[in-house]
């Protein structure tokens, strides 16, 4: 759905909004597969556009979209060998020898941004140079690398091919979100079929409303099914009826974080490790940390940070009782210090049941003795920000604990964050975090009254972390 708006010079623009995305988590081995048996416009001419955010950096190669065919196949991907630059490769004897090898000159490592990719294939063109083009949020990327065929014909769109979508051959499997998928078959579009710059400069999505060819199709991803129909996440809704089987995704992994309003997660290029080494690792779009037994204490905090406005989140126990699962606010500044520690910031130890503060290292007298809870119980995170210094108010299960503390320290921009506090033991944290893009079904979720799903209803007045509202209220 979409309004239309005007734009800066009186032309009318669509307010375009996407309402899904698709979480891939590379460690349940999440694909999307089509048997290629329909009819093609123009196997020589195609373009595919995603959205992607990416969740883990240069981990290992991370598939986008795949093509195979006995041995032969056709790949664009993340690489982990070359930074996470995206390189696409076409190969035709068990992957011995590439036809096409090329790969972009930038790299793409920001797990806190979406990625808007476009790759328009045209083998018709009489340069080899041309044939191939990738862009990334509209601009046309540097490829080097080799053709050694100067007519080859890359197989993403043949009649006998598969196409898989999130990895290859059941490998190389995609971390992140994923989001309005087009596969335009006959066309070498550029991307401005698929977006624009709005009035601050910022590439966002647009509808796309041409053609998609015999063989072309669109994943919206709002269907929650697995069965390869209309039904299903894999669902074509281009009208071609091209629809996807799906493996190892359900209908927990659709979510609201989108393009087109772009959801706080944890951030795996900000956590804090003592001694460097170790830590929490995180997972399901990185809205899951896990501490490592006997591992150094570590933290990891929320991709956005904020100056105002007031926030809430919610943070689901799945062990917490045994180690120190320490759940609250940093600032910037004291975030880069004590690695894995608090310098200063609020925090609830949920195995002490306890709230304390910390101030230049030290820790401050704290609220003890409250009352104990539960693995499974959920820990909301209320912060107004909008008084200097901030304050914190806890929740378990809805419920308050304790009082409101106010930051000890007065910093310009904070996060939430999670920790693991024990350096030792068998039995480590393990939280679910929650910042409206909930990772697991609730029968009846809340919102902040207009976004989020959340297990519990937020405070009057406080808000998901999200773009949509920081641009009304941070």
């Amino acid at each position: 759905m979409g309004v239309t708006i005007p734009g800066p010079s009186g032309e009318v623009k669509e307010n375009y909004e996407i309402s899904n995305s698709l979480r891939f988590n590379d460690g349940d081995s999440p694909q999307l597969n089509l048997a290629n048996e329909g009819t093609v416009t123009n196997n020589k001419i195609f373009t595919y556009s995603v959205w992607i955010k990416k969740s883990s950096i240069e981990s290992a190669n991370q598939s986008i979209i795949s093509a195979e065919s006995g041995n032969n196949r056709a790949q664009l991907l993340f690489r982990s060998s070359s930074n996470d630059a995206i390189r696409i490769v076409e190969t035709s004897d068990a992957y011995s020898s590439f036809n096409t090898l090329l790969t972009t000159a930038s790299l793409f490592r920001d797990p806190s941004a979406w990625y808007h990719i476009v790759l328009s294939y045209d083998s018709t063109d009489g340069t080899a140079g041309d044939r191939v083009k990738i862009y990334v949020n509209s601009v046309l990327q540097t490829l080097s690398g080799t053709t050694a065929d100067s007519n080859f014909t890359t197989p993403f769109n043949e009649e006998s091919y598969n196409l898989d979508i999130g990895h290859l051959n059941n490998s190389e499997f995609l971390d992140g979100h994923m989001s309005d998928a087009h596969f335009i078959d006959g066309q070498a579009l550029t991307p401005t079929s698929f977006g624009e710059t709005n009035d601050n400069g910022v590439w966002i999505p647009k509808r796309y409303t041409g053609s998609y060819g015999l063989n072309g199709f669109k994943l919206e991803f709002k269907q929650t099914g697995t069965s390869t129909n209309s039904s299903g996440i894999g669902a074509d809704t281009s009208g071609n009826d091209r629809h996807f089987a799906v493996s190892n995704l359900a209908a927990t992994d659709v979510t609201e974080d989108t393009p087109t309003n772009n959801f706080a997660t944890l951030n795996p290029l900000d956590r804090a490790v003592e001694n460097a080494s170790g830590g929490i690792v995180l997972s399901e779009g990185n809205c899951e940390a896990v501490g490592v037994n006997g591992g150094n204490r570590s933290r990891a905090q929320s991709t956005i940070g904020f100056s105002s406005g007031k926030w809430y989140a919610e943070f689901k126990i799945k062990n917490g009782n045994d180690h120190k699962t320490q759940i609250g606010m940093i600032d910037e500044v004291q975030s880069t210090n004590n690695h894995g520690g608090v310098n200063a910031g609020v925090e609830y130890r949920t195995n002490d049941d306890a709230i304390y503060s910390f101030t230049d290292g030290s820790e401050n007298s704290g609220q003890t003795g409250l009352s104990g809870i539960s693995n499974d119980d959920i820990v909301g995170v209320a912060i107004n920000a909008d008084t200097s210094p901030p304050s914190i108010q806890f929740y378990v299960n809805g419920s308050t604990k304790g009082t409101a503390v106010t930051y000890p320290n007065t910093g310009s921009i904070y996060f939430f964050f999670v920790r693991d506090g024990s350096d030792s033991g068998n039995d480590e944290p393990h939280v679910v975090c929650n910042f409206g893009n909930i990772p697991s079904t609730v029968s009846s979720p809340n919102t902040d009254g207009k976004y989020g799903k959340f297990y519990y209803a937020p405070p009057s007045g406080y808000y998901a972390l999200c773009t949509k509202r920081l641009a009304e209220f941070g």
